[in-house]
């Protein structure tokens, strides 16, 4: 099951500056906020939007089951995304990570609102 997929996109940029994103051309809130939205229509419920240091993320559990929804910018190459599925650990040091097929309903979501939206383009799933 592919984990990951990249399009291009100019519908989000940041309308903040430069300095008021989480870390230095870290980019992917706009793109994690609507994500959220459209997957929740599609009736697949997230967390809101989180961020660390290296960007944006949304929760998503299945029965007792984590994974991250990794959101954000390709560097160096202009309105390009790239959304990146990552099964959580249930133990401390990152031992027994779910399996990703657990998150096949989300990860059929995301390629049905990414393939849907007139906003999304070239399309590339990892």
């Amino acid at each position: 099951m592919t984990l990951e997929v990249e399009f291009y996109s100019e519908a989000f940029d940041p309308f903040l500056p430069e300095g008021s994103q989480i870390s230095f051309e870290r980019y992917g809130a706009e793109l994690t906020w609507w994500l959220c939205q459209k997957l929740a229509a599609e009736g697949i419920y997230t967390s809101y939007p989180s961020f660390e240091d290296w960007g944006w993320f949304l929760k998503y559990t299945k029965d007792t089951n984590e994974y991250r929804l990794c959101c954000g910018n390709i560097d160096s190459k202009e309105n390009w995304w790239r959304l990146i599925l990552q099964p959580r650990s249930k133990t401390w040091f990152g031992f027994k990570k779910m399996s990703v097929t657990g998150a096949k309903d989300l990860l059929n979501a995301v390629d049905k609102v990414l393939t849907e939206s007139e906003l999304i383009d070239q399309i590339k799933w990892i």
